[in-house]
């Protein structure tokens, strides 16, 4: 049984701002990923997902009520043969840069720290999946300021063996605040259903609703050349 519920973490939470899902379906037969974003300004709120060849871009709804792109416009996901990248942040491009030559996803994330938007140090958080002989492995990431204290960085890795049915939850802040407290400790373990509709309807379903902006949700089948993608906008 997994250790948190994750509709209690979600309706509980107005502000756990960006946040990564990672494990495997109830039955065994797939990879899950999910990221959602969510806004307390205008300028964070005026954001939708949109897919491309080979990844998932966030852009403004409304082009004239764009503000600043800086830390809102990315590719939250990208492709690489056998690997999937997650992340909330420009640091996608520095892993899929890394991992296409050879490299790793912790040697890509030393390069990089959380974002410089005082006085809040918005945390990195990363993920990526590793397919292979029908099955995977996946790792999480974040990258915090030392409790606030913008002269250090502190980065954390975690590697997950799948399990049935669990999956692990990561998200940039603890709760709504000013300056808005980092999440801490390790990745949640979550319970997992069985399909992407599934996934996603129970992440959007108890996102606080003011809040909320986008979410992608990705499951690839393990023994069939199958995937499947649901990208749900609050501005349609």
């Amino acid at each position: 049984m997994a250790l948190y519920d994750l509709k209690k973490l979600l309706s509980e939470n107005t502000y756990p701002g960006r946040g990564i899902v990672i494990g495997k379906s109830a039955d065994g037969k797939r990879a899950m990923i999910a990221y959602f974003i969510m806004g307390r300004s205008e300028n964070s709120r005026n954001r939708i997902f949109e897919r491309f060849d080979g990844g998932m871009r966030t852009k403004a709804f409304d082009e004239s009520k764009l503000s600043d792109p800086s830390l809102i416009i990315y590719n939250p996901y990208l492709t690489l043969p056998g690997v999937d990248i997650i992340t909330n942040g420009d640091q996608t491009n520095t892993i899929y840069d890394f991992m296409s030559e050879g490299k790793t996803f912790e040697e890509a994330l030393m390069t990089r720290e959380f974002e410089p938007d005082a006085p809040n140090f918005t945390p990195r958080i990363s993920g990526v999946v590793n397919y292979k002989d029908n099955g995977f492995t996946y790792k999480l990431s974040i990258l915090k300021s030392a409790n606030g204290n913008p002269d250090a960085c502190n980065r954390y890795f975690y590697n997950y063996i799948p399990l049935d049915g669990i999956g692990h939850f990561i998200h940039t802040y603890k709760c709504d605040g000013n300056p808005i407290p980092s999440f801490y400790g390790e990745p949640e373990e979550i319970a997992l259903p069985n399909t992407a509709k599934e996934l996603a309807d129970l992440i959007w379903e108890n996102l606080n609703c003011d809040n909320k902006v986008s979410l992608f949700v990705f499951t690839q089948d393990l023994e069939k050349a199958q995937s499947e993608e649901i990208i749900y906008n609050k501005n349609n």
